[in-house]
């Protein structure tokens, strides 16, 4: 594996994928429509979407696990067509559910994932995996009885000891608590220090914010992409939040204005409505009766990322219906 590395072909301008026309179909349902990404080597990229926008599909045909009905590029160098054996060797794919061993112990667990990966010197990998995640304290502790947290830093690292160049989490996060998460979040940050390219799927708006670009799918198609700031920029939104007296009331004027024309998303936040349009004068004329209730405070506000992502939810409903 590490001969193969090490041969590895230069990346084109610097580009750890550059794909082109990716689709994908199963059965009837086209799963990738036409999708294109360039993605800088050391970058973290978010993939948003609903449940059934192709977001895993979508990675896996990134990096050679599907075969794509159409479309190419490559990945580390690669052809993901017809070199996708060298580049599995060289990703660290880390899913969902925790797939490794609870009735063994974090050490046991590693040495089993350095066996299978051929590792020289499995010992001397296994404790620098220990090291580098902080586990080192915990080796010796039966994996079924961590938390869920620890599983995720565990899972982690059973992704990076055999020192991948490309990182590929689904949804890593689910389950974890925010400390965790944030934990989580700083380690990935210096492994794409380090060179490491990360490829996420995720739910979580603040996850999103943390990664150098996302983008959003839906359909299987790409509708936006960029920083977190390009993606907001891009949606044409326009933001109103009012904040009134309690939650009752703020729920009434929720069910008044929610499809009136002009707002296209009501987001309840407590005892405050998020208030969005892609057409600003047709939002501020479908607010403009409320603005005077002495009750309501409005103030206008930059739309966030959750506001965008729940705009687009709403324009592109899950495909699986």
């Amino acid at each position: 594996m590490h001969d193969e590395a090490h041969q590895a072909p230069p990346l084109e301008n610097g580009l750890a994928i550059n794909v082109h026309g990716l689709s994908k179909s199963f059965g009837e349902r086209t799963v990738v429509d036409n999708f294109e990404m360039q993605v800088e080597q050391g970058e973290i990229y978010g993939f948003l979407g609903p449940n059934g926008s192709g977001k895993t599909t979508t990675i896996r045909l990134l990096c050679g696990l599907l075969t794509p009905d159409s479309g190419d590029g490559t990945c580390l160098g690669y052809n993901i067509l017809t070199q996708s054996r060298q580049i599995k060797r060289q990703v660290g794919y880390m899913t969902q559910k925790f797939s490794l061993y609870g009735d063994l112990s974090i050490r046991e667990n590693l040495d089993f994932v350095a066996r299978v990966y051929e590792l020289p010197d499995r010992i001397n990998a296994v404790n620098d995996t220990l090291r580098k995640l902080n586990l080192t304290g915990r080796a010796e502790q039966l994996a079924g009885t961590l938390s869920g947290g620890w599983k995720q830093r565990l899972a982690l690292a059973s992704c990076i000891m055999h020192r991948p160049r490309l990182l590929l989490l689904d949804e890593p996060t689910a389950g974890v608590d925010p400390k965790a998460r944030r934990e989580f979040w700083d380690e990935i940050h210096m492994l794409a220090n380090d060179g490491l390219t990360v490829l996420v799927s995720t739910h979580y708006m603040d996850e999103a914010e943390r990664c150098h670009k996302i983008c959003y799918l839906a359909y299987g198609k790409l509708l936006a992409r960029g920083t977190v700031e390009e993606v907001i920029a891009q949606s044409g939104l326009t933001t109103w939040t009012v904040t009134g007296p309690n939650h009752k009331r703020m729920m009434r004027l929720a069910h008044d204005l929610t499809g009136r024309h002009g707002i296209d998303m009501v987001a309840p936040f407590g005892a405050t409505l998020h208030i969005s349009g892609e057409d600003g004068a047709a939002l501020e004329q479908a607010i403009s009766s409320y603005r005077n209730d002495p009750d309501l405070s409005w103030s206008k506000s930059a739309p966030t990322l959750e506001d965008v992502f729940i705009s687009m939810m709403n324009d592109a409903p899950d495909n699986f219906k």
